[in-house]
């Protein structure tokens, strides 16, 4: 029936396969074929009972079930399902989990904290869209003591390569003059590549360490480093 018609990319986030972007892409790239055929169109539609679908000569399943996790990331671990130079992965820490799990945008190698992971491709979209201004919150540790008018630059906004981030929340956490490091706190609703540690190197200061602590609500202080959890149904909802 054409009302379960559904257009290819979103058929390929749902299950799991790719992101909405990534999967036009592919598209585009010509790795997806509908009923033995490479089709490179972002408008085609499917329909999942009846048509079979390939993603780089593979079946694609329609999944029923969907999974949403939430993971207090290790540091050393990168964000992504597959890695060419065979690192760590964060999907290696999701035990037990029968679906293939996509993250919800991205956290570096070297930062630790939390990452939603899911084989909704809707709610992947939803979250990473930059009009829904999700906030983002991060513990971070600088060397040296931070300065009054760097934690207004910050929050003010600072250039960064080609563009200029929006405003931030900035709070002081701890100066140890001692040890001469500082601990702030960072609320962006941005997701540009390595934003914070490059807000900070803006301002002239070098983070020693960095820790998402919250996604919206969401946070992982009854998570250790490394353990997960299912989100709920009204966080699913709420977030």
């Amino acid at each position: 029936m054409i009302n379960d018609e559904i257009r290819l990319q979103k058929y390929l986030a749902n299950n799991g396969i790719l992101s909405r972007r990534k999967a036009e892409e592919a598209i585009l790239e010509g790795k997806v074929m509908v009923d033995g055929k490479v089709v490179t169109e972002l408008g085609t539609k499917i329909n999942p009972s009846i048509n079979k679908v390939e993603y780089e000569g593979k079946l694609v399943k329609n999944e029923e079930e969907k999974v949403y996790v939430l993971l207090n990331k290790p540091i050393g671990y990168v964000t992504t399902v597959k890695d060419q130079f065979n690192r760590d992965i964060v999907t290696d820490l999701i035990k037990g989990v029968k679906v293939k799990l996509l993250p919800v945008g991205r956290l570096d190698m070297y930062t630790s904290g939390a990452l939603i992971l899911t084989n909704d491709g809707d709610f992947i979209y939803r979250v990473t869209h930059p009009k829904h201004e999700i906030e983002k919150t991060y513990n971070v540790t600088l060397k040296g003591v931070i300065e009054k008018a760097q934690i207004q630059e910050l929050e003010k906004g600072v250039k960064i390569e080609d563009y200029i981030t929006k405003p931030a929340k900035v709070k002081i956490l701890k100066i140890d003059s001692e040890k001469n490091i500082s601990r702030i706190q960072i609320t962006i609703h941005e997701g540009k590549n390595r934003q914070v540690r490059k807000m900070c190197e803006a301002v002239g200061k070098k983070v020693l360490a960095l820790h998402r602590a919250k996604i919206g609500f969401l946070d992982v202080k009854d998570l250790k480093v490394g353990e997960w959890r299912y989100l709920t149904k009204k966080e699913i909802e709420r977030i």
